[in-house]
């Protein structure tokens, strides 16, 4: 009996953590889904390797995820797709085409695994600093939901500009058309 309770309390243990990783794997992406759904237009979202530098600004949400960047990055790309509001404009860091399991190990098969999440996408790719700054212009203004990964990756961060994702860029520029003639055939009028 005593040996029977000595197997029980490590099993009891282990089942525990496995819960609190499960739960704390659920409360990122609950924390996602929750984000994500009062996020629109303008906003972005940073899908961060494990280094990238905390916020202090208000309008930054920061979430810390479990996971590396391209399973994390499928979860949110998911998530986006699934609030039909909006949709994603997909940016890489310039500098992580350029590297390679010799300066980074483990960069090649990340940058494979975003290859087949990002399939199909456009993909943009900007420098990291400009990418920083075009996140920090933008919460001057909108939010910005930063998502720690546990990547160690540099370079590695994924970034995402929220569009309409019911309205495009070329529905956009027919209605400025439109109104443009409407305003010309009103001043003749």
């Amino acid at each position: 009996m005593k040996f029977a309770r000595m197997c029980l309390v490590p099993l009891f243990a282990l089942l525990g953590q496995g819960c609190a990783s499960l739960s704390s794997q659920n409360s990122w992406q609950q924390a996602v889904q929750r984000h994500v759904s009062q996020l629109g237009f303008r906003n972005w979202i940073v899908i961060a390797e494990a280094s990238f530098p905390a916020y202090s600004r208000t309008g930054v949400h920061q979430i810390e995820a479990q996971g590396e960047i391209p399973e994390v990055m499928a979860q949110v790309l998911q998530t986006i797709d699934q609030t039909q509001h909006v949709k994603p404009n997909v940016y890489l860091t310039r500098e992580l085409r350029s590297m390679d399991n010799n300066t980074a190990p483990g960069i090649d098969e990340l940058k494979k695994k975003n290859d087949q999440i990002l399939a199909g996408m456009e993909v943009a790719s900007l420098d990291q600093e400009s990418l920083m700054s075009l996140v920090a212009d933008a919460n001057r203004s909108f939010d910005v939901l930063v998502i720690r990964t546990t990547s160690p990756l540099p370079y590695s961060s994924v970034f995402l500009e929220l569009q309409p994702g019911y309205w495009d860029s070329d529905s956009e520029l027919e209605l400025r058309n439109r109104i443009e003639r409407e305003r010309k055939n009103k001043s003749k009028s």
